[in-house]
């Protein structure tokens, strides 16, 4: 529930307060916000405009008029005349109860799940702040994405709008078993309630199993992962059948599957049986990308990601020796493999894979997709209108539009001339709410 500022409360004083105390301003219904807009990114032109006005009430965009509206009585003006303002931005992998360290591994037997938990609030905010109003998270500690995701729905705590796969699911030993790496009396066998899947019959069970938990979607690991303390970071890791068997039954609860792919078989096999989304693509080639472009499959690069794993395989000891030459090997080969992808026209949506890099740094794949070669509306447009498509939520979000929810953030300066400017977000509203001005 939205905790309102009393009527009587000037509508500067209540700035000042979102300014100074970072408490985010909630606007009574009746209350229009004049947003001066100096450019404006829609996600619709493929050119910026200038000089608008964008009028939010609510929730919600109003109208966007040309030139600077004088207020009326009672109106609230946002000056971004020297600004770009665009659309909310959205980040299709994210892992917000967590953020890699030297003791990452360590950490696995040594927090619980209430430490994941309010570390998730404080990396929720942070991506918040950075422009990120959407987020899918690919993967948790304890479901704790799931609370997260509740309570920022309630007001009670400020971040993203999220989108969880909860506990994301894994063969016997596959990236995402939670026992690999653990001792043999520790290991157990750990099954669908915990997202080990080795048989159609488990497949039904653990996608049924996310529907129990709350989670919004499944994610898959779909061959062997980077930092996962196993040998491989590419092998497949699911049958064509199993990950068909997991497709089918998320169907029947309105759930995408998003499949971790490094490994070109493991890729091919997930496309082939219908998961929505790739993420990583490392290897893939071009076969796979024209098998992704005859299935309609997303492909969703986290560049930042392979860059971060492979600046830190360079420091001793950072990385157990099981995960160093991975990170090493498959880090480099993300970037190039993200080039040839978008020079072939395979559908490409936003994402970081955060949580392996620092939570607030985002925008830092924006730069990466610029220099492998996509222009920087493109990518702009890869965090917008394209996210908004991918979720199926493009009739409210994705675009700045009269009757779309206020997702709107702002930027001193001219990203299609420098896309870096996007790392320093200065105006952030989500739904009509400021929380960074």
């Amino acid at each position: 529930m939205k905790t309102r500022c009393a009527r009587t409360i000037p509508a500067v004083a209540a700035l000042l307060l979102t300014m100074t105390l970072g408490v985010p301003f909630y606007a009574e219904d009746e209350t229009r916000t004049l947003i001066h807009a100096g450019r404006l990114i829609d996600g619709v032109a493929d050119e910026a405009a200038r000089e608008k006005t964008l009028v939010v009430q609510g929730a919600r965009i109003v109208e966007i008029a040309d030139g600077y509206l004088e207020p009326a009585a009672g109106d609230r003006v946002v000056d971004l005349r020297g600004h770009t303002v665009l659309p909310g931005l959205m980040d299709m992998h994210t892992h917000l109860s967590s953020e890699m360290t030297r003791d990452s591994y360590l950490d696995n037997f040594r927090l619980d799940a209430a430490d994941y938990a309010i570390a998730s609030v404080a990396h929720a905010e942070r991506t918040l702040l950075a422009g990120f109003t959407t987020v899918r998270d690919l993967g948790d500690r304890f479901n704790v994405t799931v609370a997260l995701r509740n309570a920022i729905r309630r007001g009670v705590v400020k971040g993203p709008r999220i989108f969880t796969a909860a506990k994301a699911l894994a063969t016997t030993g596959g990236h995402a078993d939670p026992s690999n790496g653990m001792r043999a009396d520790l290991m157990g066998d750990p099954g669908p309630r915990e997202g080990v899947v080795n048989s159609v019959e488990d497949a039904a069970k653990a996608v049924r199993q996310r529907y129990k938990d709350g989670a919004d979607l499944i994610k898959i690991t779909a061959t062997g992962g980077v930092l996962s303390l196993a040998k491989s970071g590419q092998n497949p890791q699911f049958t064509e059948e199993v990950i068909r068997a997991i497709v089918d039954t998320a169907d029947d609860y309105g759930f995408m599957v998003a499949a971790h792919a490094h490994g070109v078989e493991g890729m091919r096999r997930a496309i082939r049986a219908g998961v929505r989304t790739i993420e990583h693509g490392t290897y893939m080639d071009a076969e796979t990308m024209e098998l992704m472009k005859q299935h309609g499959t997303w492909f969703v690069p986290t560049i930042l990601a392979g860059k971060t794993v492979a600046e830190r395989a360079e420091l001793d000891d950072y990385f157990p020796e099981m995960v160093r030459p991975k990170a090493a090997a498959i880090g480099p080969v993300i970037h190039d493999t993200f080039a040839k992808a978008y020079a072939a026209g395979v559908k490409i949506a936003f994402g970081t894979d955060s949580g392996v890099s620092a939570h607030g740094d985002n925008a830092r794949e924006l730069q990466y997709m610029v220099e492998a070669g996509m222009p920087p509306m493109a990518a702009i447009r890869s965090a917008t209108v394209v996210t908004a498509e991918l979720l199926g939520i493009a009739d409210d979000l994705g675009t700045l539009e009269p009757g779309k929810l206020a997702d709107i953030v702002a930027v001193a300066g001219d990203p299609l001339a420098d896309v870096k400017i996007l790392q320093d977000v200065r105006f952030v509203m989500k739904e009509g709410v400021v929380y960074k001005q």
